[in-house]
């Protein structure tokens, strides 16, 4: 068996290569219960169900903004939430054409014998809990493994451990018909320079790769979610078109052409810095044989957050706000992004939180 030739073969196929298409992204709106409350808490709004609920139906509602988007990632509580008028958030995104997806994973566990290394947790079971996502409308998932880049960090350990982890992951999710997405984030945190992280992120790649091929899983049906190449988040930054020639070149020599698109976390980067250097990979020469999109989360709703605040008054203005980064991260995807977005509040703060929990 070369790869995954299951009944979901073709669909699987067809929904990773809609999800990556050209002017369109993933919202990841997927912060576990305790994530989304510290989002809320930072508006000074409370983390119960109803508040949780009004954010989400906030962004998934927003007129216009579906047509900038294929995918939203969704946490299990979201899945089955309906909006204020008693429709199933699943069939506001389906008539809006975008594909709901799902985090899969159960956080992170320390790999003992490490500095503080991790490695992913939630094998177990996951086919029982892929296929009821699947019979509930989601068409995709998420499974984000963690890895730093310290002194002698990644280990060996750590990228074998987390990369093997996505691909028993990932053919999981193929035979009960979820795209995977396969995330591999390398933290931002530290004073490395960019060169470090490329050369880092270039060795995680690979091992996922290989762990991917090991386990038979159908390339054409899955998405890469990966960090953008970077200096860490206490060295100088460097201009977008700069991150733009690293990131390419890191997935020029790791990413197989068989995957149809690559959608970028934002790792902490302000707003309007994940846009410009999403823009600059676009705009960038060269051969680039798969989408390059955008997987965003505090990224596309900082602004949108700051704007609401919790209030019924001010829904219309917040959702001016996420529209307005919708239709930015839209026109980045084609390289066309002229800088010209409206910045609401929060559109320039570096979002970064080290050690940044899901």
């Amino acid at each position: 068996m070369t790869c995954y030739k299951g009944k979901y073969h073709d669909e699987l196929i067809a929904n990773a290569a809609y999800i990556g298409t050209p002017g369109k992204g993933i919202l990841a709106a997927d912060e576990s219960t305790g994530t989304i409350g510290k989002r809320l808490a930072s508006i000074n709004v409370e983390n119960v169900e109803g508040n949780r609920r009004a954010l989400r139906e906030l962004l998934f509602c927003t007129p216009g903004a579906l047509q900038y988007l294929s995918g939203v990632i969704l946490f299990e509580e979201t899945l089955y939430q309906k909006t204020a008028s008693g429709k199933p958030f699943v069939d506001v995104m389906k008539e809006g054409g975008v594909l709901p997806g799902i985090k899969v994973d159960k956080g992170t566990v320390v790999l003992t014998g490490t500095d503080g290394e991790t490695t992913t947790q939630g094998l177990d079971g996951l086919g029982e809990r892929c296929a009821k996502y699947y019979a509930a409308g989601a068409r995709f998932a998420k499974w984000r493994a963690v890895l730093k880049i310290g002194p002698t960090e990644p280990s060996e350990l750590a990228i074998h451990e987390n990369a093997y982890g996505l691909a028993r992951y990932a053919m999981i999710c193929q035979e009960n018909g979820l795209v995977p997405i396969v995330e591999p984030e390398i933290l931002v945190d530290g004073p490395h320079d960019i060169e470090k992280c490329a050369y880092v992120s270039e060795r995680v790649l690979a091992a996922c790769y290989k762990a991917l091929n090991d386990h038979h899983v159908l390339l054409e049906g899955t998405l890469l979610k990966p960090n953008m190449v970077t200096p860490g988040s206490e060295a100088k930054k460097v201009s977008p078109e700069v991150v733009a020639e690293y990131t390419v070149r890191t997935l020029q020599r790791t990413v197989p052409a068989a995957v149809p698109a690559i959608v970028f976390l934002s790792g902490g980067q302000s707003e309007e810095e994940a846009t410009l250097n999403l823009n600059a990979m676009n705009k960038l020469k060269g051969k680039k044989p798969w989408n390059l999109s955008f997987s965003f989360g505090r990224a596309l709703q900082q602004s949108t957050l700051k704007a609401w605040s919790g209030k019924e008054e001010n829904v219309v203005k917040a959702r001016g706000a996420f529209l307005v980064r919708c239709k930015a991260n839209s026109e980045a995807t084609l390289g066309t992004y002229k800088g010209d977005a409206k910045l609401g509040e929060g559109a320039s703060e570096s979002l970064h939180v080290k050690d940044y929990k899901y």
